[in-house]
């Protein structure tokens, strides 16, 4: 056997190898999309299906006939769009907030050098170790020694003073940027918040995206905390609102169905709308410790 046989059927070996590794993770990847879309597919189909055909068996993925008026009931079941409102109300603001608010505190963990940084910092991170279970009972007694109970109050003032999870989001993005920007700035006689404000939020803007994002979502779909600080119906937000309806009117299932795939539709479209800033945003994050 020559060297160029040799050479050759190496190669072949190895492109053989590359296509199975290829096919595997390709069909790995389609597995587990199949796993995901499938609740997303019966959620939907459920929603456009006649009350005979919820609980059939064997189960009807395809409905027929298409039941569109499904929808039109269910904002008029609930008072979805007085939820809808209730549901902005929290979640624009506590997203804004924390995004600005956030990305305030890291650049002073990231950017300014002062004494004890590195432990004030260790001690912010460490308390995401702390489930919000173990501050529940605490925090209610002082909102309610303030008398927020029953407003949003609760909800929204907090994020005025950031979130553990995104400052360390922040300043791992900050931290990754050269110092050398700073330094000129400051030699051009620029103040640290004209620094903050016109230098570093510009180049900052895939993790602000991604903080954005992920708080809009989490307050989008907070359901623990409207419980425990809202006590009007009309004050509810989409998610408490669906629960109670469901509790105290019964299972209209199909209509639930369809009023949980008008709260999800929004969510999937701002996620694939700000899908390259978003991923972005999280890879950048990791480049420097």
């Amino acid at each position: 056997m020559t060297l160029n046989t040799l050479s050759s059927n190496r190669w072949r070996s190895k492109r053989r190898q590359e296509i199975v590794r290829v096919v595997l993770v390709t069909l790995l990847r389609v597995a587990l999309g199949f796993m995901v879309a499938v609740p997303f597919f019966w959620l939907v189909t459920t929603s456009l299906k006649p009350e005979n055909q919820l609980f059939r068996v064997p189960v009807v993925w395809i409905p027929q006939p298409i039941m569109w008026s499904n929808y039109v009931r269910a904002v008029q079941y609930i008072p979805f769009f007085t939820y809808l409102k209730n549901t902005l109300t929290i979640a624009v603001p506590a997203t804004v907030f924390t995004t600005v608010s956030s990305s305030f505190v890291a650049y002073g963990f990231s950017r300014i050098q002062w004494p004890g940084r590195d432990a004030v910092f260790m001690v912010l991170i460490s308390t995401m170790m702390l489930p919000y279970q173990v501050t529940m009972v605490p925090l209610f007694v002082v909102f309610k020694n303030l008398g927020w109970i029953d407003t949003y109050r609760p909800l929204v003032v907090p994020t005025l003073f950031g979130g553990a999870f995104y400052i360390f989001l922040i300043r791992q993005f900050l931290m990754s940027l050269p110092m050398d920007l700073q330094d000129a700035a400051r030699i051009d006689g620029c103040s640290e918040l004209r620094i903050y404000a016109q230098i570093m939020l510009p180049l900052t803007k895939p993790a602000l995206a991604t903080t954005a994002l992920l708080t809009f979502i989490g307050y989008w779909n907070e359901f623990l905390m409207p419980l425990i600080y809202i006590n009007t119906n009309d004050k509810f937000p989409l998610a408490l609102g669906l629960q109670q309806f469901q509790r105290q009117y019964g299972a209209e299932w199909a209509l639930l169905m369809a009023a949980s795939t008008l709260m999800t539709i929004p969510i999937i479209i701002l996620f694939f709308a700000t899908q390259k800033t978003f991923i972005r945003g999280i890879a950048l994050t990791g480049i420097k410790g």
